[in-house]
């Protein structure tokens, strides 16, 4: 049975996930929520895990993938890293110097949701905005400056790609070229907050797809 592992932004946490999880598993299915730097031991002991890194996160799933190792991987709505590199940034120059002009004299960056003029629209309501305000950590500005190792390869692996709107129009772009199962649910960055039930099904969705043309281990109870 595949056990789904979703993984917050790191500039978020796990409420930001919680939603879909408990859809998950209305549903029938494994879900658990883990933070970013506890991925390898949440999934430690299980098996047919499929990876949903949300954001940020997805920078990190390739080498996820390959020490766990993940039956498959589905982004949502979350950066990847280039095809054929043996590490990655976790900002790119151009979003760096857009988080210099926010951190204080210290280093440390305000929380992610003061980071907009207008973050109203990401949230269904106001308890779910508090939620995810609770969780947000404050991270320091050279901790955009760290690499992280990407698996060679990781592209040609069993992953699809959910998009909410157009946000992260470049990298569904490449999951198609690369022949994934990709699908766009209109909305906003954190819509899994506003349609947990449609997301879920998305994600199961995908990896039906992809278990189409290959079956996944343990896909039959997906």
């Amino acid at each position: 049975m595949l056990t789904y592992l979703l993984v917050p932004s790191p500039l978020l946490g796990p409420a930001t996930w919680d939603p879909v999880a408990a859809a998950l598993r209305s549903a029938g299915a494994r879900a658990e929520v883990a933070r970013v730097d506890d991925v390898l031991a949440a999934a430690d002991g299980l098996t047919d895990v499929v990876l949903v890194p949300h954001s940020n996160a997805g920078l990190r799933a390739s080498w996820w993938a390959s020490l766990i190792p993940a039956a498959a991987t589905v982004y949502v709505d979350a950066a990847l890293p280039p095809e054929d590199v043996e590490e990655v940034p976790l900002a790119s120059s151009e979003f760096r110097g857009f988080l210099a002009g926010l951190a204080g004299p210290d280093g440390v960056l305000p929380p992610w949701s003061e980071w907009w003029d207008d973050v109203e629209g990401l949230f269904p309501h106001a308890a779910a905005r508090a939620a995810v305000e609770e969780q947000q950590p404050r991270l320091s500005l050279a901790w955009f400056d760290e690499r992280v190792p990407v698996a060679p390869g990781w592209a040609g692996r069993d992953c699809a790609y959910l998009a909410f709107g157009d946000t992260y129009a470049e990298e569904r772009a490449f999951a198609s070229s690369q022949g994934w199962p990709t699908t766009t649910i209109p909305g906003q960055h954190l819509h899994q907050l506003h349609a947990p039930t449609q997301v879920a099904e998305a994600i199961q969705g995908l990896v039906a797809a992809l278990a189409s043309g290959r079956p996944l281990r343990g896909t039959g109870d997906a």
